[in-house]
C-alpha cells in the first residue's frame, strides 16, 4: 500500500510531463495534414491529433488527482481518478489504432495522388517559379518529382518544354538555376514521395508510441489507485 501511494504520486507528476509530449504529438499530426491538405482530401485523417489534444485536457486534472489521492485518500477523489483513467485509456487506444491505420492508408494512395498533381501542373522554362501546390511542396520538402526529377520528363507539360523542370526543383544556393536538366547538380536529387512518407510516418508513429506509453502508465496508476481503494471501499 505504501509503494502504491508513492507510485501514484510519481505518476501524477509524470502525467504533466507526458501531457506536454502529447500536446506536441497532437499538434504535429494536425499541422502535417493541414500543410498538405491538397494531397489529403479526407478531413478525418487528423482525428488522432484531435484525440491527443482531448487527452491532454484530461491528463492535467488526472495528474492533480493522482497526487492528491496519494496524499489524502478521499473516496470521492479515488472514484473520480479511476473514471478519468478509464476515459483516458479509451482515448489513448482509439488514437493509437487510428494513427496506425491512417499511416498505412495514406501511404498506399500517396504516389498516385502526387502523380496526378504533376500531370496537372503547367510551367514554362526560364520563368519565375509559381505558387501552385506542387511548387510549394517541392520547396518545403526540398525535393523534385515523385521519385526524382526525371518524373517531370513523363508528364504532358514536358512535351512543350523539353529539357527542363519547374524552378521549384532548384536548390536555394543556386540563385541562377532555371530548372534546365543540363545542370542537374543544381536540382534536388530526392523525390517528394519518400520525404513526405517519412514526415507522415514520423508524425503518426510518434503519436502511436506516445499513446502506448501513456496507456501503460495509466494502467499502473489504475492498479495503484485500486490498491488504495481496497483499504477504503465505498
Amino acid at each position: 500500500r505504501s509503494f502504491a501511494r508513492y507510485l501514484l504520486r510519481f505518476l501524477g507528476f509524470i502525467f504533466w510531463i507526458i501531457a506536454a509530449a502529447q500536446l506536441f504529438g497532437g499538434v504535429l499530426v494536425i499541422w502535417t495534414f493541414k500543410d498538405y491538405r491538397y494531397l489529403f482530401q479526407e478531413f478525418y485523417l487528423s482525428l488522432p491529433g484531435w484525440l491527443a489534444l482531448a487527452a491532454v485536457l484530461i491528463l492535467l486534472p488526472t495528474g492533480v488527482l493522482a497526487v492528491s489521492v496519494s496524499v489524502k485518500c478521499s473516496r470521492r477523489q479515488q472514484g473520480t481518478l479511476m473514471y478519468l483513467l478509464l476515459l483516458l485509456l479509451c482515448l489513448e487506444m482509439s488514437s493509437a489504432v487510428l494513427a496506425h491505420f491512417y499511416s498505412v492508408r495514406t501511404a498506399s494512395g500517396l504516389e498516385s495522388t502526387m502523380g496526378d498533381l504533376l500531370h496537372q501542373h503547367n510551367w514554362t522554362c526560364s520563368q519565375d517559379p509559381g505558387n501552385s501546390a506542387v511548387d510549394v511542396m517541392q520547396r518545403k520538402l526540398q525535393c523534385c518529382g515523385v521519385h526524382n526529377y526525371t518524373d517531370w520528363l513523363k508528364v504532358s507539360s514536358s512535351w512543350y518544354h523539353p529539357g527542363c523542370v519547374p524552378e521549384s526543383c532548384c536548390k536555394e544556393k543556386h540563385s541562377h538555376c532555371r530548372g534546365h536538366l543540363g545542370h542537374a547538380e543544381q536540382l534536388f536529387e530526392e523525390g517528394c514521395l519518400k520525404k513526405l512518407e517519412d514526415q507522415l510516418c514520423f508524425a503518426m508513429m510518434y503519436s502511436f508510441w506516445c499513446c502506448i506509453v501513456r496507456s501503460t502508465l495509466e494502467l499502473l496508476a489504475g492498479i495503484s489507485n485500486g490498491i488504495l481503494m481496497r483499504e477504503q471501499p465505498f
